[in-house]
């Protein structure tokens, strides 16, 4: 789903209006995808809704939404930002009609009645301010904000200690966006001291950049998209889109019931050494979770009998080494065993010594002729061309190909490069904090120059390729800040390119896989509690829900 600018956005309604589908179609579709987005989530009968209306479309969003919650059994108050003409006003004018009770906030002295409405509300609507409206608020509207931050923002001083669990407090309202969080910068994501942190947020047609940058972002909430008509002529610029369970669900392989493994692929993973024998693990794990039909570890020999109980379900080739790491004398090992394997990964917890990087360039016959299945390759086409399986790139992979000139060339086309912004930094020469600040931009740029698929990992990671407009995913979790979750990652992307997906979509959908079981997770384990195997172990779930959504 495409990415749009403010800018954008503006001129897409205006299309629609000019072909006939009104501004006032457009609000009164929004409204009411905004009052079926919160049915969806919450019991609403019963439940005392306050929807907090601004001066403009927002605001009569807001009302529209108002008048659907009310005729679903909700018990609902409009709070209007400034008086509005029921003349004048076609939205609300139906809400009065609606018998929607309004309270005018130019005549609520002191804001007493909106300080009682807040007492005792289950459901807060912000509906005052739209793409239109940037930091910092001023007037009515800020006021207002600045008094629901009072009632419901602000923990109850603490005046009895427990050391026991304390009972727990009553719940805060929910708290409900329209197109936004008021105060919040659609382009930039910058806000305004008084925007509410929402629960979710319901935004119309597409995604708006602001709910994708901090510290914006982290007043978003949920991001639903609500679809307000705009015909099908008219026309989407081209940019970056934002990855929709949908689509990625629609990409995951087919699991026919006549299948056996060799229909799911072979994933030949090269990773672990004896100071990070946890991450080989992880990312074999990872792939048997993504549906690999047989996941084979290529590891240091000794360290086998500490992995095999941890992961039975794989099989090993074990390789040569030096001190518990890989040494270049794998090289001609591996290439043996590796004919018939569908994608190999390479990197998770391999160990930067100068052992592994003498494994690296000879693997890729960077340092001159290697010596692979029994004979001697002389010609100047790398190894990687011709003998290796499609490949991703990660961890210390990735370290070590930044010390290595000219790296891109010896890469098999289409490989997938995974690195973290401190890994990108090495690959590139540039500034963690630039490629922070630039992180579209950046994973773009150096995407085409290396002719490869970047996944530039973080929050609402990236992922971008010389053939393809770049994709976002929807998440950012701190549950994932952990270590271990970057190579439960590239073993599920490994797993989807060994059962056959095309490169950029193995990526994109191996990302968002992993970026659903983070949540998944997370949900179970809390940010904090989250470690990288239980993220390995929730594919499954993410797998199932996915495929039921796509």
């Amino acid at each position: 789903m495409r990415i749009l600018t403010v800018g954008e956005i503006q001129s897409i309604e205006r299309s629609a209006d000019a072909l006939g589908h009104t501004y006032a179609a457009m609000m009164a579709l929004a409204g009411k995808g905004v009052a079926e987005a919160i049915r969806r989530r919450l019991p609403v009968v019963g439940k005392r809704i306050l929807v907090l209306v601004g001066p403009g479309n927002n605001g009569g969003d807001g009302l529209v939404a108002a008048r659907w919650l009310q005729e679903s059994g909700a018990a609902v108050t409009a709070y209007l930002s400034r008086t509005r003409d029921q003349d004048e006003d076609a939205v609300y004018r139906d809400a009065v009609t609606s018998n929607v009770p309004i309270v005018n906030g130019p005549s609520d002295v002191n804001a007493k009645r909106l300080r009682s409405l807040l007492a005792q509300t289950d459901v807060i609507v912000d509906a005052l301010l739209g793409t239109g409206a940037t930091p910092p608020l001023r007037g009515a509207i800020a006021d207002i904000l600045s008094v629901v931050h009072q009632a419901v923002g602000q923990p109850s001083p603490q005046t009895l200690v427990s050391f026991r669990l304390p009972h727990p407090h009553p719940p805060r309202p929910c708290i409900v966006a329209v197109d936004g969080p008021s105060g919040l910068d659609f382009d930039t994501g910058e806000v305004d001291a008084n925007t509410l942190r929402a629960d979710f947020t319901v935004t119309f047609a597409a995604p708006k950049w602001g709910h994708l940058r901090f510290p914006g972002a982290a007043r978003v909430g949920d991001l639903v998209v609500a679809d307000i008509g705009i015909p099908d002529s008219v026309e989407i610029p081209v940019g970056p889109e934002l990855a929709t369970p949908n689509q990625t669900g629609a990409w995951l392989p087919p699991r026919p019931m006549d299948a056996h493994k060799g229909t799911f692929g072979k994933a030949m993973i090269v990773a672990g050494s004896s100071n990070y024998t946890g991450a080989a693990i992880l990312a074999a794990i990872a792939a048997v979770r993504a549906g690999t039909g047989l996941v084979t570890l290529a590891l240091p020999g000794t360290l086998h009998s500490a992995v095999v109980a941890a992961i039975p379900e794989a099989t090993y080739l074990l390789l040569p080494h030096a001190l518990g790491v890989v040494n270049e004398h794998a090289v001609p090992v591996l290439m043996e065993a590796v004919y018939g394997y569908s994608a190999m990964l390479v990197g998770p917890g391999l160990g930067h010594t100068p052992e592994t990087r003498a494994f690296l360039t000879r693997l890729l016959g960077i340092d001159g002729p290697a010596r692979t299945a029994g004979f001697l390759r002389s010609e100047p086409t790398s190894v990687a061309s011709t003998k290796l399986p499609p490949l991703v790139v990660d961890a210390d992979g990735l370290n070590i190909l930044s010390e290595i000139p000219n790296w891109p060339a010896h890469l098999p086309t289409g490989t997938i490069l995974t690195p973290h912004p401190g890994e990108m930094a090495r690959l590139t020469g540039v500034e963690t904090s630039e490629i922070q600040d630039n992180r579209l931009d950046i994973a773009q740029e150096w995407a085409q120059r290396w002719q490869q698929v970047v996944v530039l990992k973080g929050a609402f990671t990236i992922i971008a390729s010389p053939e393809h407009e770049p994709v976002l995913l929807p998440f950012a979790n701190p549950g994932l800040s952990s270590a271990g979750t970057g190579d439960v990652l590239a073993g599920t992307i490994v797993a989807l390119r060994a059962q056959g997906l095309e490169p950029f979509r193995s990526a994109v959908a191996g990302a968002y896989l992993h970026g659903l079981a983070g949540e998944i997770a997370t949900r179970r384990r809390g940010a904090a509690g989250t470690a990288a195997s239980d993220v390995a172990l929730a594919l499954a779930a993410a797998w199932q829900q996915l495929t039921a959504t796509g």
